[in-house]
């Protein structure tokens, strides 16, 4: 008796689809978890951190440069940069990297 299947044309043809159908779903599936969700979690840090961001702040833009937040509209900061109070530049929200409260040295 023999116990392996008798493969017909059609069948292998078929299966070979389905295998392929099978290995890009699970590529789509590692892409998303390597590259799509980490950029989505970084936004999400970073829109809270902006929503966050009040007068006083302490903050470091992409450019490099320190200052201290003067004013805040809907997409721009007022930025004083040094201790020279002539030096207030105005700048996208977007350019912001990172926040340190002014509450937090007290």
């Amino acid at each position: 008796m023999n116990f392996l299947p008798v493969l017909t044309s059609g069948g292998g043809t078929a299966g070979a689809i389905g295998i392929l159908v099978a290995y890009i779903a699970v590529f789509a599936v590692l892409m998303y978890f390597l590259s799509v969700r980490p950029q989505k979690k970084r936004q999400k840090k970073m829109d809270a951190m902006l929503a966050s961001l009040e007068v006083g702040d302490s903050i470091l833009t992409t450019s490099g440069f320190y200052g201290v937040v003067i004013d805040i509209s809907e997409e721009v900061v007022v930025v004083e940069f040094g201790s020279d109070r002539h030096c207030r530049i105005p700048m996208q929200k977007e350019a912001i990297v990172s926040v340190e409260k002014a509450n937090e040295e007290e």
